[in-house]
């Protein structure tokens, strides 16, 4: 790399890490081409994005931005996984994908200005991501308003049912 590819490294790195919402930092040594691209794939699906890139030149970006506390872990052959909407996409895809492949290492991470180790990634996966919450609330809106429709259909059923009976009744 000359000077100049690395300066535009560094500037795309420092955007990545100024706009992400959550930083996976993990080590790929032993993945094969096709499963890089299978975690590429999984990540773009989520949301998210994977990135390699040379440490020292990660450590330099880092520098000033909230995610700096994951510059110990940059050593040896790593990758940043990213997301920059949903907090929880990059963690539970890396999560998965490691549990799939055990050359894939999860180191920790960063949300925001929080430092996360490998247990604090695994929890951040687990939690619902930003569409299931949204469902969830939507969900939630609409029972109130179906109850109501129900109650106030459910006397006018309640009498057809009790004249329907003395019909029977009668007939009988």
């Amino acid at each position: 790399m000359n000077r100049t590819e690395k300066t535009e490294s560094v500037e795309s790195l420092k955007e990545v890490f100024k706009s992400s919402k959550v930083v996976v930092v993990a080590h790929y040594s032993g993945l094969s081409v096709a499963q890089m691209q299978t975690l590429r794939k999984q990540m773009k699906q989520a949301g998210a994005q994977v990135k390699v890139a040379k440490n020292r030149l990660a450590k330099i970006a880092l520098d000033g931005s909230d995610a700096a506390s994951i510059a110990p872990l940059l050593k040896g052959p790593t990758l940043i996984a990213y997301s920059l909407a949903d907090p929880v996409a990059a963690p539970k895809v890396a999560t998965d994908f490691a549990k799939a492949n055990e050359q894939f290492v999860i180191l920790g991470g960063a949300m925001g200005k929080t430092a996360l180790d490998v247990n604090g990634v695994k929890q951040l996966a687990s939690l619902p991501s930003l569409d299931e919450l949204r469902g969830k609330i939507v969900g939630l809106l609409v029972a109130p308003a179906t109850k109501i429709a129900q109650l106030t259909t459910a006397p006018a059923s309640k009498v057809a049912r009790v004249v329907q009976a003395y019909a029977s009744k009668t007939a009988a």
